[in-house]
């Protein structure tokens, strides 16, 4: 059941523990397409100080799985903390309102609880959807995100003469520009953020609840060549298994269509080495990007004294394929797919140690409830997800038993140590893969002919939850 009542709301209202003047703000910070490739992860390749100033004031979480890996229904997902279903949150166009009609939403929550609610950049992917929950209309950056026009357009009409039966044109899939931060999307979204802080430092008893959506490092890879500038090229490689796997069930894998529309790009072929590395290249450079932005929201939160009364979630809304089994972006049950970054900072938490880390098995669906722990709010009764405040305050508890997310027609489970995914085509069992990651943590090494029981018990595990 999926839904609440007005009475149960009431209800909810009258227990709230804190007055809306003693309630903590909250920074709700998304970063689309974000892999937990980031030093605070323990990978020094990319580099993110900022992110990795946050991990350092608040709790990471090393084991931390979106629901569905793609934008819109992951997003759906996380706001409403309902599972995904195969008709519910399936694709990056999900609506949170459509797909799951009467169930109270986070941001919606916040403000009956008498928080200003505000939209910026990209949150929830459909721009209005639940609308009424912010207190104003939700906001993107008009900014163009490549700012060589000239260049974008030539690269689209020479891809459409090459490649006419793409069903999609696009331009470059990366751009490094003699630009500046704030000429990008990102860029004008932070600055306005920025604005929208000042704004509530001068109204301290007003709560708020303010969203920031990072569109970077989505595709295309653009950024001010300063980030760039940041990599050497000749040190970058594509991963150890850049290949893609021939004994997987077909649903298992896929072509890297999202990628195939831009300019360049083949709609079919594998991708050669050195177009890889240039788009490894190009992600880096906006993951850096994207880090930059974050520092100056931290940095504001700090000069205008808000860091000590506002709470700050960090998540990417799922991970992110650089090759690996010779996939690119999402859209997949495998671990580049599934696992993403998720930080939280709760400054007034006192019984929480800042740069504590868990590596518990966390769910996108949990955070809903536990921010509603951290804010002195009643949690709806809709909410399937559990609060993982407690896991803040202690490290070593054990966490959840499993993680369980899916995509298209296959589903997956997570457990401490292994992963297993199931896929139909109609209805019908095509094929399954187990992987172990505590002997192959790069998923490259099928075992579930070798587990058989194991298989049929994950299997089990997945069916009791497929579309709760």
């Amino acid at each position: 059941m999926i839904r609440h009542t007005g009475i149960v709301f009431a209800l909810m209202l009258l227990s709230a523990s804190f007055s809306a003047a003693e309630r903590p703000n909250v920074l709700f910070i998304a970063v689309d397409d974000l892999r937990p490739q980031l030093a605070c992860y323990g990978k020094t390749t990319m580099q993110t100080p900022n992110i990795d100033a946050l991990a350092n004031r608040g709790v990471l979480f090393e084991r931390a799985y979106c629901m569905v890996p793609t934008c819109g229904a992951s997003r759906a997902s996380l706001f409403t903390s309902i599972r995904p279903a195969p008709q519910r949150f399936v694709t990056h166009l999900a609506w949170a309102e459509k797909d799951a009609p009467g169930v109270l939403p986070l941001h919606t929550h916040f403000k009956n609880n008498g928080y200003t609610t505000i939209s910026l950049g990209k949150i929830l992917h459909q721009i209005n959807d639940h609308a009424d929950g912010w207190s104003e209309p939700a906001w993107r950056s008009k900014k163009s995100g490549y700012q060589n026009v000239d260049d974008m357009r030539d690269a689209i009409a020479e891809n459409k003469r090459r490649w006419p039966r793409k069903s999609k044109h696009r331009g470059p899939a990366f751009e490094a520009s003699d630009s500046d931060d704030q000429d990008h999307p990102d860029g004008d979204c932070v600055n306005r953020a920025v604005e929208y802080l000042e704004t509530f430092a001068r109204s301290p008893d007003q709560p708020f609840f303010l969203a920031v959506g990072l569109t970077k490092p989505h595709l295309p890879f653009n950024a001010p060549q300063k980030y760039f500038d940041l990599y050497d090229f000749d040190s970058i490689d594509v991963p150890d298994n850049y290949s893609l796997p021939s004994d997987l069930p077909p649903r298992a894998v896929h072509n890297s269509g999202e990628l195939r529309a831009y300019a360049g790009i083949h709609p079919s072929d594998p991708l050669d080495r050195e177009s890889a590395r240039k788009l490894i290249h190009g992600y880096y450079a906006c993951v850096s990007f994207a880090d930059a932005n974050v520092g100056m929201l931290l940095r504001s939160l700090d000069r205008l004294e808000l860091a000590d009364s506002t709470i700050v979630v960090l998540w990417g809304d799922h991970g992110w394929q650089l090759g690996e089994h010779g996939m690119w972006n999402k859209h997949s049950c495998f671990e580049t797919s599934m696992h993403a970054p998720l930080i939280v900072a709760a400054p007034g938490q006192s019984d929480v140690k800042p740069g504590t880390r868990t590596d518990a098995l966390t769910e996108f669906i949990d955070i809903y409830p536990s921010l509603c722990d951290l804010a002195g709010l009643p949690t709806p009764g809709h909410v399937q997800g559990t609060s993982f405040l407690p896991l803040m305050k202690d490290s070593t508890l054990p966490g959840k038993p499993y993680a369980i997310g899916r995509f298209g027609t296959g589903d997956t489970i997570r457990t401490d140590r292994l992963r297993y995914s199931e896929y139909f085509d109609k209805n019908k069992f095509v094929g399954s893969m187990l992987y172990d990651h505590t002997t192959d943590p790069s998923e490259d090494h099928d075992i579930r002919s070798q587990r058989p029981k194991k298989s049929a018990e994950l299997s089990e595990m997945l069916r009791e939850h497929k579309g709760k």
